[in-house]
């Protein structure tokens, strides 16, 4: 096959409040927005992105469709090493944000439970051999 895919442009989650949705993913994931998508003098949507540009996330007023993902994990979030993974536990920790906490997964570990403000899943993941704890 001649074509090539290089990864996800982004992702786009359905919300049912954009603000309130924008200010958790900046406040927990420190996400930042670089696009707003505003129709009929309404604002629909956030594009976002982290500081370093390596995710994009979107989010959209779509209030049917954020319910019916609750409690569902469409996201898993890549992060460097075991040892980077324990950073976000503590800072999750010391946001006073629930979550699951880390656990092994198939290929790496993963700090589950985290859930938007909508109750869908954001998973962070450390693949097997990131090395860094083996507290887990």
């Amino acid at each position: 096959m001649d074509s090539a895919l290089r990864g996800f442009h982004h992702v786009k989650l359905p919300v049912t409040d954009v603000v309130r949705s924008r200010d958790w993913y900046e406040r927990v994931l420190g996400l930042q927005t670089h696009l707003e998508f505003v129709e009929e003098g309404t604002l629909m949507g956030i594009a976002m992105r982290d500081a370093k540009y390596t995710l994009d996330l979107a989010i959209r007023h779509d209030p049917a469709r954020a319910a019916a993902l609750a409690g569902f994990d469409p996201v898993a979030l890549c992060v460097p090493s075991d040892r980077d993974l324990d950073t976000w536990k503590r800072r999750l920790d010391d946001l006073g944000e629930p979550h699951g906490g880390i656990v092994t997964g198939h290929v790496g570990h993963v700090l589950v439970g985290l859930h938007d403000p909508d109750g869908i899943e954001i998973r962070l993941y450390a693949p097997a051999g990131s090395g860094g704890s083996d507290e887990f």
